[in-house]
């Protein structure tokens, strides 16, 4: 069955036109198009089915657009998702009315700030907003402020902590919002601390807070100057932790270990604590317990003592007297998500349930940063 005469001749003097974008708003069986010229719609007159109806006018624009009315192949949606749509038909895949092809684009490695623009109006979601703001092209152009407050506004009816986590982290990216903004949202993460994961990840070392250093710092840095000047990693990342900024760091850690929300909010505060210490030059094979990192501690101690790591072995040279403050940075630094694996493979449980289950894993990580707060 064909288009009707009425759509058909509208639709084909539409598409005589260099387009940018189409999306199809189907509760309303309208089609808008964006070009040079604005905006313009079609209200569609279907002669069977809705379904069927738009079927019809995709494989229309699929063959204007890509030469085939097969339209896009959205069984390759988890290809697609993954950034392997090729850069050639990028500005096609605006033109097929199809929302899988917008999530194809704004996945895309090759996307620009105009076809972000494009999208954008195509399809406004919070998912396709994260997706472009992870593309640098996206974040230092126009759209960067334009998605980034976008993500802020939508905080508060974003339900899952994870997308939460990944909001928060990428708006704080560059200068896309000011330090009103950045402690508002840091403010918020007291009710709702899956924010302060968000901080962690993306700005460990410029989070709002008023921790002064270690005690143990001001000694610290100046018996480590040398080997800090000269970029030891073990020299440079236990100085970061005994000071303000590293002890602001370490607090908000514990502000999330004593009352995460979800099993979301724990994995990615694992991988915030990774990331913090992804500078330190160590092998970190998957360990699934406390005490299998506590072994694996003392097995780099070992190893360093006996001259077999130079860079850690220069540190205990010279912090002879530190060994508790490198050995809870060490165990800090082999965190991960499997640590959490024994627990969360076998419930399924959320707040204090979960956390009850987690006091195997947040307990010895809270004494590690006890320790490096001389509490």
């Amino acid at each position: 069955m064909d288009l009707t005469p009425e759509d058909a001749l509208r639709l084909n003097v539409l598409l005589a036109n260099p387009l940018k974008a189409v999306r199809i708003d189907e509760s309303r069986m309208t089609l808008h198009a964006l070009s040079e010229k604005g905006e313009a719609k079609i209200q569609l007159n279907p002669n069977c089915r809705d379904e069927s109806y738009l079927r019809r006018v995709r494989e229309t624009l699929s063959s204007h657009a890509l030469g085939s009315p097969g339209g896009y192949p959205v069984y390759l949606k988890r290809w697609t998702r993954m950034g392997q749509a090729r850069d050639g038909i990028l500005e096609s895949l605006l033109l097929l009315g199809e929302p899988e092809a917008v999530i194809a684009l704004v996945n895309a490695a090759g996307i620009t700030d105009e076809l972000a623009s494009r999208a954008w109006w195509a399809s406004q979601t919070s998912e396709n907003a994260r997706c472009m703001l992870r593309q640098q092209l996206v974040l230092e152009g126009r759209m960067g402020p334009v998605l980034a407050e976008f993500l802020v506004e939508f905080l508060p009816f974003e339900e899952e902590a994870r997308d939460q986590i990944r909001s928060v982290r990428l708006v704080l990216q560059g200068q896309l919002i000011d330090g009103e903004q950045r402690m508002k949202l840091w403010e918020r993460g007291r009710h709702k601390n899956a924010f302060y994961v968000g901080f962690l990840q993306a700005v460990p070392d410029a989070l709002p807070g008023e921790s002064g250093a270690n005690p143990a710092w001001e000694n610290t840095s100046e018996r480590l100057a040398d080997l800090h000047a000269a970029g030891n990693p073990f020299a440079v990342q236990l100085c970061r932790l005994l000071s303000a900024t590293g002890q602001n760091y370490l607090a908000g850690v514990e502000a999330v270990l004593k009352k995460p929300a979800n099993q979301d909010v724990m994995v990615e505060l694992m991988h915030a604590l990774a990331g913090h210490a992804e500078v330190l030059p160590l092998e970190r094979p998957r360990l699934e317990t406390t005490s299998a990192i506590h072994r694996q501690v003392e097995g780099l101690l070992e190893a360093a003592g006996e001259e077999q790591a130079p860079e850690l072995t220069a540190l205990l040279q010279a912090l002879p007297g530190a060994v508790h403050h490198i050995r809870a940075m060490l165990f800090l630094a082999l965190l991960d998500e499997p640590v959490l694996d024994p627990v969360l493979s076998r419930t399924d449980a959320i707040g204090t349930v979960m956390r009850k289950k987690l006091m195997t894993v947040t307990v010895p990580v809270q004494e590690q940063i006890d320790i490096l707060k001389d509490k």
